[in-house]
């Protein structure tokens, strides 16, 4: 009686393609909606920190806005209103990126 039951239980075969499609599909849906935008913006956002130099108005991921008045090769030193402190931040901590041609044409 237990070999009728687990006979009845079993799944039939041949699914083995059809199975490897979907997975091929979903891997090509996972690559073009997540992985393809994040490599993108990865991109975007090192030529970003590549292109700071002197005298450019950044934001830091903590908040911080700041002038920046030194580079160096992972960090910046920034100039921070209203007492102008001087603070040294690490290059990957700016999310956002104000240069001074920027700022002359919004005003």
């Amino acid at each position: 009686m237990n070999m009728e039951l687990l006979l009845a239980l079993q799944v039939p075969g041949g699914g083995g393609t059809s199975f490897l499609l979907m997975m091929g599909l979903m891997v090509g849906v996972f690559y073009f909606i997540l992985i393809l935008p994040q490599q993108r913006r990865q991109k975007k956002w090192q030529a970003m920190l590549d292109s700071i130099k002197t005298g450019d108005k950044v934001t830091t991921t903590g908040g911080l806005r700041g002038i920046v008045v030194a580079l160096k090769e992972d960090s910046i030193h920034l100039r921070v209103p209203p007492d102008n402190l001087r603070l040294e931040v690490t290059k990957a901590s700016v999310s956002q990126l104000t240069t001074a041609d920027e700022e002359v044409k919004t005003k």
